[in-house]
């Protein structure tokens, strides 16, 4: 390339880490930083002294000079910032969830088909090593026909909820803040979309203790070729951070561990041990879809992780908060 794209990162908490990864990546150059917090702006004028420093999103999503805008605010800018940054005809990627509504997942879709630029969200789960050998088991047919599957996104930080950000944001949705990341991984392992949800929630694991939405969600998820799964987002719970997930097929069941190898059960005997699954957990960085996306921007294959399934996670999530509310079976509204 005879020019490097040129990037700005708007948020520096995990943004940090997407500044490093498109810093560090050949055909990039970061130089617009934002955050709304001074002391951690201007750590970063050692680390990139050349990049222009901002505390204001505004400045960085208008300026012509930029290719690529990273969105890594609080989840309650992302549906403004992503929509702008579309609209001023710039590549985004974001932080997820894109969005916390129905109305603004509109929005950005709409934004995006009129852009003709490249979006994607960071569901980085799809880069874990031993995730991605269940991808290929699970295709190769390891598994047998994958009639279940089942996901928890256990947080295991539930000061986060009461003390930061999150719980400023009323009635913060724990599937779109964290579960999002299980939901993604079973449309991905199973390549379907499911047509219709239910869903429960409870507060008890944070009550009086000024947090205002709900700390647990637990949903089931019905797809046409009959294949159910049940995703749960625990943020209340007494426990390392951990994906659980279990894929259970006719001739194998897939589960994950938090310490040590997952397992894979290919016999129903109790006195036959699993085979050790050793691929890496959870062996992912932040920033390790950043590669892929360039590579998509600068028109060499697809993102990791593509628009249409970018809407579709939030668009479950979505379902599954109504489904909860409501105390009723919804449709999924795919945009």
């Amino acid at each position: 390339m005879s020019e490097r794209l040129k990037v700005g990162v708007i948020g520096l908490g995990v943004g940090a880490d997407h500044a490093r990864g498109f810093s560090a990546h050949p055909a990039c150059e970061v130089v617009a930083l934002c955050d709304r917090d001074p002391a951690r702006l201007g750590e970063w004028a050692s680390i990139l002294p050349d990049a222009r420093r901002y505390a204001e999103a505004e400045r960085v999503i208008d300026d012509p000079s930029l290719a690529v805008v990273v969105i890594a605010s609080q989840d309650d800018d992302h549906h403004r910032q992503v929509v702008r940054a579309l609209e001023a005809g710039k590549h985004v990627f974001a932080e997820k969830p894109l969005c916390l509504g129905g109305g603004e997942l509109l929005d950005i879709a709409r934004a995006w088909r009129a852009s003709g630029r490249r979006l994607s969200t960071n569901t980085v789960l799809r880069r874990s090593a031993r995730f991605r050998w269940l991808k290929e088991a699970v295709q190769a047919g390891r598994l047998g026909r994958v009639f279940l599957i089942e996901g928890e996104y256990v947080y295991g930080r539930l000061d986060k909820l009461i003390d930061g950000w999150r719980g400023r944001i009323p009635n913060y949705s724990v599937m779109l803040g964290g579960g999002i990341h299980l939901v993604d991984m079973v449309l991905w392992l199973a390549d379907e979309r499911p047509v219709e949800v239910s869903a429960v929630r409870s507060d008890l694991g944070s009550r009086d203790t000024g947090f205002t939405g709900h700390d647990l969600v637990t949903a089931v998820l019905r797809f046409d070729s009959g294949l159910v799964a049940r995703i749960g987002a625990n943020f209340a719970s007494v426990h390392p951070h951990y994906h659980a997930l279990a894929v259970h097929g006719t001739a194998a069941t897939f589960e994950n561990t938090p310490i040590g190898d997952a397992r894979l059960w290919t016999s129903r005997e109790p006195r036959d041990l699993p085979a050790p699954v050793t691929a890496a957990y959870p062996g992912v960085r932040k920033g390790d879809l950043i590669p892929a996306f360039v590579d998509a921007v600068l028109g060499v294959g697809e993102p990791d992780v593509t628009e249409a399934e970018a809407f579709a996670a939030v668009a479950v999530c979505l379902a599954i908060d109504r489904a909860a509310a409501e105390r009723q079976t919804m449709q999924v509204r795919y945009v």
